[in-house]
């Protein structure tokens, strides 16, 4: 590190990786911390799938964090366009420029002055290419839910570092950012792009991961309610549901009993809180009720 320098090294091992993740109250199992030191040491891109709420796209920001660096997101969607993911000219500048030339007397101004730099708008895949400093932590989001020729056209982004822009011409980045790609597998994401990309399924945590996250992110939470609020969501991931309930559906559901003050699970309270696990009303139809008494009726057998 440079005198003056305050931006965190990379982790030197699998084990100082985790510990990162750990600062930023993230528990990550070491096949995760793996991934991640060898994506980082390797500078590779990372793909991340796993059923949505299982915190993936929680590691890019641990991770930018944990790192001193920018993070800089790209929410994708169905029909997301380079001039959304990449850059754009500012078009409505630029017709500013030409009237105000015409106006002075001037004539049109030409073409490279036009699509000059202070004209191009900057969207989230150029901006990690043009940094300062440290390489920022990119995470693009849900490349599941983008089109096919979306991915075709992260190829050259993910091999080489580098956009094409035809009045410019190609935009390299000194440093590669450290790249996360998410998936929620609505859709299989193409074997060109998994081939550039370091891979890891996240999956619901286990029953000690899971009281861990809890302690750390809702430590207000009686160890006993913590113990039973566990137990009945791992048993209730087993259920045949359309959307089982991910990690962010349990720290919501933590959130919601230390609000209402509960002590102990109760049959009343599973019925009038689900909607905080469960997102579709088949689902809660299917557990309340009867089903919700007997998961919790385990839950305080196993007790």
């Amino acid at each position: 590190m440079a005198e003056g320098d305050t931006t965190p090294g990379l982790p030197a091992s699998v084990e100082a990786t985790q510990a990162l993740l750990a600062r930023g109250d993230y528990v990550a199992g070491e096949g995760l911390a793996t991934v991640l030191y060898l994506a980082l040491a390797m500078e590779r891109p990372v793909l991340l799938e796993g059923e949505s709420g299982v915190g993936k796209t929680e590691v890019a920001k641990v991770l930018a964090t944990g790192l001193g660096r920018p993070l800089i997101r790209l929410q994708c969607y169905e029909g997301l366009e380079m001039a959304d993911a990449a850059f754009e000219w500012n078009y409505p500048r630029q017709l500013m420029a030409i009237r105000r030339a015409e106006a002075a007397g001037e004539g049109a101004p030409s073409e490279p002055e036009l699509y000059g730099p202070e004209y191009l708008l900057e969207r989230p895949l150029l901006s990690a290419l043009r940094f300062e400093g440290a390489p920022p932590v990119l995470l693009i989001d849900e490349i599941d839910r983008a089109d096919e020729p979306f991915e075709a056209f992260l190829l050259e982004f993910l091999s080489e570092f580098q956009l094409s822009i035809p009045e410019l011409g190609t935009v390299r980045a000194p440093s590669p950012p450290v790249v996360v790609i998410t998936s929620n597998r609505t859709r299989d994401v193409h074997d060109a792009l998994r081939r550039r990309c370091l891979y890891h399924w996240v999956d619901y945590p286990g029953a000690h991961a899971e009281r861990r996250i809890l302690a750390l992110k809702a430590p207000g939470l009686a160890e006993a309610l913590t113990a039973q609020l566990v137990d009945f969501v791992q048993r209730l991931r087993g259920e045949d549901l359309h959307k089982r309930p991910g990690l962010s559906e349990t720290l919501d559901w933590a959130q919601a009993l230390t609000q209402l003050d509960v002590v102990s699970l109760t049959g009343p309270v599973l019925d009038d809180t689900l909607g905080t696990l469960l997102k579709h009303k088949d689902d809660i139809e299917r557990i309340r009720g009867s089903e919700a008494a007997r998961l919790l009726a385990e839950v305080q057998a196993a007790a």
